[in-house]
């Protein structure tokens, strides 16, 4: 395993390597891909950081836990709500920023906050040629030129290797009130979940769970401003079920994020982008072992046996969607491949991507068959 200490030695690593690097963070995710490993664990630290001008910069192989207690200690945080994949992968190791961002990790309030890719600043990374690269700032008004940093976020390490980055960062709200809606089916909970989402009540996240047979419903902000919203959320949503206000509001929207009702389970584990009006109709398609739903509806996580190709399912409902195979064995990926093929005209502008910047093909070959998108771009 190569575990260099700084740019300049991962820059060494890279140039001076004559087969496949398998790149890895904090190893949460797997590589998926044979070769020689790359870790990050090297890099790690924080650069700088401003909590007046809401600005970090860090190492790309700095743990996430360390990231978010330096921001809880100034009242700070992360608002694109990395996901921790380890119960869910059945992973160890420690989620990493670099991580966070190569693979443009977005939670429950990317509905509201937008993703991982819309807070990053800038972005240091070597090449597949061994080359150095600095793309954007360490401030939120910077003009750089070609946009290399939306390029790198949900790139899977395909373009180049990261070796920091620069954030934004928001403070951490004063409350936070959870509704859940029993209800009684899918199309109603979709309904129920449009209604918050298109009220003015500032919604930071929209999930239902079908095994529980509940909408959670999410509001941060000031106190005052979380209790008149809330009272008049529940009012409004009375009608689609009972509402009741969750106590531990934290722990619920982490399990969301993370999945938790598919941990410890067996099957493979599917990630599927659609309109929100779609999933009703998608969900009877799909016959799968389980559902959840988050982002209103968007965002549906499958668990399904193993083996089972749900992009075919998705195109026969002719149901537009992306689907992105987030947990299977080494069979399946061969077979299907992790990611959501792409139309020609984008295929052809992804594979040109990848020969300039990796013209040896070292850096995560084969993590994407021809012609498929990294799950990152999408959502």
């Amino acid at each position: 395993m190569y575990t260099p200490q700084d740019e300049a030695e991962l820059a060494e690593v890279i140039a001076n390597a004559r087969a496949p690097l398998c790149i890895k963070g904090g190893g949460t995710r797997g590589c998926g891909v044979e070769g020689a490993a790359l870790s990050l664990a090297g890099l790690s630290g924080i650069e700088l950081y401003e909590p007046g001008s809401l600005t970090l910069v860090v190492k790309a192989g700095t743990p996430l836990a360390e990231i978010e207690a330096l921001l809880a200690s100034e009242g700070q945080r992360m608002a694109f709500e990395p996901m921790d994949a380890r119960g869910l992968l059945g992973t160890v190791g420690a989620p990493t920023i670099g991580g966070a961002f190569a693979t443009n990790s977005s939670g429950p309030r990317r509905i509201q906050a937008g993703a991982a890719r819309d807070y990053l600043l800038g972005v240091r990374f070597v090449d597949g040629a061994g080359q150095s690269v600095k793309n954007g700032g360490r401030v939120m008004k910077n003009v750089t030129g070609y946009d290399l940093v939306k390029l790198m976020a949900g790139a899977h390490g395909t373009l180049g290797v990261m070796s920091e980055v620069s954030l934004k960062v928001l403070p951490i709200p004063e409350a936070v009130a959870s509704l859940s809606l029993a209800v009684a089916d899918l199309p109603t909970a979709v309904r129920a979940m449009s209604a918050a989402l298109g009220s003015p009540y500032d919604v930071t996240g929209a999930a239902y769970d079908p095994i529980a047979g509940l909408v959670h419903i999410r509001l941060e902000g000031f106190a005052p401003s979380v209790q008149y919203r809330q009272e008049k959320l529940t009012a409004e949503l009375a009608g689609f079920g009972l509402v009741a206000l969750q106590d531990d509001a934290a722990g619920l929207w982490a399990g969301i994020r993370d999945v938790s009702a598919f941990q410890g389970r067996e099957g493979d584990v599917w990630r599927i982008s659609v309109k929100p009006s779609d999933a009703p109709l998608l969900a009877p398609v799909l016959e799968a072992e389980a559902l959840q739903f988050d982002w209103g509806g968007g965002l549906i996580w499958a668990l399904t046996s193993a083996g089972l190709d749900l992009r075919a399912r998705v195109a026969a409902a002719g149901i537009a969607g992306h689907a992105t195979l987030v947990r299977a064995d080494q069979a399946t990926r061969a077979a299907l491949g992790q990611f959501q093929p792409q139309a020609k005209p984008l295929e052809a502008i992804s594979d040109g991507l990848r020969r300039r910047f990796d013209p040896r093909g070292l850096l995560n070959p084969g993590l994407m068959n021809a012609g498929q998108m990294p799950s990152g771009q999408k959502g």
